[in-house]
């Protein structure tokens, strides 16, 4: 049986949409490509994941996991969207023992029954955000496509190569199609990366926050959601059946393809 694919999604600096890229992208391989995923919270200071999923209560989390006194198979939530989640505690005192650097000798143990395991790690170049790559053989920079954003994705670029680990590409997120934003041309040129997709700025990922569920199940005729298909198609290398768009949809699919 082919080990899962461990998948670190890393930023150089927070408030990029990491977690978000995060979820949808994990809810994009299992609903539409039938893939097994399981979900890591690695930001173990400022987790933010299982909120996103509407989990606030849990008998384990990975915290007590890399403290020893849990299994992976006891801090698992299995989501109604088909996601395997692993939380991070929010509770401060839970950080006392906690070692991320150990987080790959965790992952070895996790049985080969999933496609992907998707990383979510804390944002940065600090000692939680590098134990967390080491424990991944690939990674998706996000950024927005703002100068300091950029600025920061290449140090990323730098330390994924230091690393060794094999860097798959760009996801701009948020992109509003303004004048003052880089063009995919400018970042390409600067980064010397694919850009994999570009995630619109999209309320809708409010709403879908308040829903307690990803953006590309709330909304599945989204330009988002096409974005995350894409994305997702050029991870497992499979097509997908393109979802009826409405004709407000389709408007503004153009719009945020030729601006």
């Amino acid at each position: 049986m082919p080990l899962p694919r461990i998948i670190a999604i890393t930023s150089g600096k927070g408030g990029v949409g990491k977690t978000t890229v995060s979820v949808n992208l994990s809810a994009t391989l299992v609903n539409y490509f039938k893939k097994k995923v399981t979900i890591i919270d690695a930001n173990v200071t400022t987790p933010h994941l299982a909120l996103h999923f509407g989990i606030y209560k849990y008998d384990a989390t990975l915290n007590d996991v890399l403290r020893g006194r849990a299994d992976l198979s006891d801090a698992s939530i299995l989501h109604p969207s088909g996601i395997q989640i692993i939380p991070a505690s929010l509770n401060l005192t839970d950080l006392v023992g906690v070692d991320i650097a150990t987080l790959g000798d965790v992952l070895k143990d996790m049985l080969p029954t999933e496609d992907f395991i998707i990383i979510d790690s804390a944002p940065g170049f600090g000692k939680e955000a590098v134990s967390a790559l080491k424990a991944c053989e690939e990674a998706i920079i996000v950024s927005t496509p703002t100068v300091p954003a950029i600025m920061d994705a290449i140090k990323a670029k730098k330390v994924l190569q230091e690393l060794g680990v094999e860097n798959l590409g760009l996801v701009l997120n948020k992109v509003m199609g303004r004048k003052y934003e880089l063009k995919r041309s400018e970042i390409t040129e600067l980064i010397d990366l694919p850009v994999l997709a570009e995630i619109p700025f999209d309320e809708k990922f409010q709403e879908a926050l308040a829903a307690k569920m990803p953006l590309i199940l709330y909304d599945r005729k989204s330009p988002t959601t096409l974005q995350f298909l894409e994305l997702a198609s050029i991870l497992t290398g499979e097509k997908y059946e393109m979802p009826r768009l409405s004709i407000w949809a389709r408007i503004r699919k153009l719009f945020w393809k030729f601006s």
